[in-house]
């Protein structure tokens, strides 16, 4: 069977499951087998980055230097094949990776699972750097020129070049799953985001009964703003006016937009860290106690270990990508002769992404006591479930409004630079909006690649305007709602990539042998 034929059974198969089971049944995977056990996705998820991380001999300390020579340009050659230099390949997928979730992903996951939240996706990403090595590695060694002489790589040609033919089944629904959470994590929730953040910011200003910010009630509760339907708008147009152009164009875009939103983030919070650094070592204590032991919440209210690894796991999953396989199209598109010095540069992206911008989030909201105003403080503190419900019915405890997502973040880095000025929390507001601009535009490639190889080039155009679209809906939607439909197709995804890691990682195991013994002189 062709790709392209499989890829509509795919598609079909996907929409008569949503149709006759709703998308509760994919939601599933992040719980699946019950609610009271781990996961199996965490144990899969840590399981392979374990098992990777062991057999290749820690590669995350022992290449790590080699890693940010060549991300500094040492053995570049413009001659090799390939679209971009090892820096703009990984600015590229770091675009795709520094945004909401270092941002409103750390915040949702402490306002769910509280401060031990951020323990568990540190050990996300300090074995999601195996991962990232080993996924990208692979796909640098089996990706394909396609027709306009583009490269064309990621899990799903890892699946079918490196494990045969009659493993496209999974490379197929790999792909599949990579163009539905290119819609949902790579760009609607994106939308949604620097939507809610500007709603929030004007609503402060003008209030909720002004025409711009007035909600009309499109069906039962859910209403939408004028305000946050030309945000939808503006998002989509912005987007649609760089991935329209190709790689070149969103590796020039990223390779310019990623560092300066990651240093304006990175100074501010450095300085609240500062400004608080009497409670940085109790707040190192709180994330490491209820990592392990969180407080005992009120009957009926659920919680525990598993709640808080659980929401640490897959923020951390959402914030580096590291086993989901999506970084790995960006980096197959390095220019290189060897597969393993792109690999040594992806390690770096959970290095960077999670284990020093998200702590830095993380200890923001924690040492400002912004983590008080969350679900997760409700419910170790509330006397009674009642009290519990109403509290967050009316989003309010003890006299504290309660704040989740990109709102909570906002909140800390106001309390934290409240010492220097005012608005602390526009600087969230403008990172939140250079942030999901970059992801989203670096998540179009990624659904354009998993689109070219299903349906071939032809396909890059309708899915680009498709893509679009969703970045529009996106400024309009619900946040449970396309949270939850991204973490699903995140999961799923995530599993094709792993079982490809896991069976060939005799042949990486092989191919970093063999680049780690010969001598690589850097360029005079």
């Amino acid at each position: 069977m062709d790709r392209k034929t499989a890829g509509f059974i795919s598609f079909g198969i996907i929409i008569f499951i949503i149709y006759a089971f709703g998308i509760h049944i994919f939601e599933a995977v992040w719980s699946f087998p019950s609610q009271r056990a781990v996961p199996l996705m965490v144990l899969a998820l840590v399981g392979t980055g374990i098992y990777a991380t062991l057999k290749l001999g820690f590669p995350q300390i022992k290449y790590l230097r080699h890693g940010i020579n060549v991300t500094k340009g040492a053995y570049d050659d413009p001659n090799d094949e390939g679209d971009l230099n090892h820096f703009k390949a990984l600015t590229t997928a770091l675009s795709a990776t520094v945004g909401i979730g270092n941002i409103a992903g750390v915040a949702t996951a402490i306002y769910y699972g509280g401060p031990g939240a951020l323990f568990w996706m540190w050990v996300t990403a300090f074995f999601g750097t195996t991962l990232k090595y080993a996924e990208c590695t692979l796909s640098l060694k089996y990706r394909e020129m396609d027709a306009l002489g583009k490269t064309a790589g990621g899990p799903m040609y890892t699946i079918e070049n490196g494990l045969g033919k009659n493993w496209r089944w999974m490379a197929v629904a790999f792909a599949s799953f990579a163009i539905i959470c290119s819609f949902a994590t790579g760009n609607s929730i994106q939308s949604f985001t620097v939507s809610d953040q500007l709603y929030s910011e004007l609503s402060n200003i003008v209030g909720d009964t002004h025409f711009l910010t007035t909600k009309h009630m499109l069906w039962s509760g859910f209403g939408v703003s004028i305000f946050q339907f030309l945000i939808g708008i503006l998002m989509a147009a912005t987007v649609a006016m760089v991935i329209i152009g190709g790689i070149s164009r969103i590796g020039s875009f990223t390779g310019y937009l990623a560092p300066i939103m990651a240093l304006i983030y990175v100074i501010s919070a450095g300085l609240i860290i500062v400004m608080n650094i009497d409670k940085i070592a109790s707040s190192f204590g709180l994330i490491i106690s209820m990592a392990f032991n969180p407080p005992a919440t009120i009957a009926g209210t659920g919680g525990g270990i598993l709640m808080t690894m659980l929401w640490g796991i897959k923020r951390g999953l959402y914030s580096n990508e590291a086993g989901q396989g999506s970084a790995a199209i960006a980096h197959s598109t390095a220019k290189t002769r060897y597969s393993v010095r792109e690999g040594a540069v992806a390690m770096l992206g959970p290095y960077i992404d999670t284990l020093i911008i998200c702590t830095m989030t993380g200890l923001v909201i924690i040492s400002t006591g912004a983590w008080k105003h969350t679900e997760f403080f409700v419910k170790i503190t509330a006397t009674s479930l009642d009290e519990a419900n109403e509290a967050l019915r009316i989003g309010v405890f003890q006299g504290k409004e309660l704040f989740n997502s990109s709102l909570l973040t906002s909140f800390a880095f106001k309390e934290g630079l409240d010492f220097l000025f005012g608005f602390g929390d526009k600087i969230v507001t403008v990172s939140v909006l250079l942030f999901a601009l970059s992801t989203a535009i670096a998540w179009s490639f990624y659904g354009n690649r998993a689109a070219v190889y299903l349906f071939g080039e032809k396909a890059i155009t309708p899915y680009l305007w498709v893509y679009v679209f969703f970045t529009f809906v996106g400024g309009i939607a619900e946040l449970e709602t396309i949270w939850a439909f991204g973490d699903a197709a995140l999961g799923i995804m995530t599993f094709p990539n792993l079982i490809s890691i896991i069976l060939l990682t005799g042949v990486l195991k092989r191919m970093t042998k063999d680049y780690f013994s010969k001598e690589h002189v850097p360029n005079r």
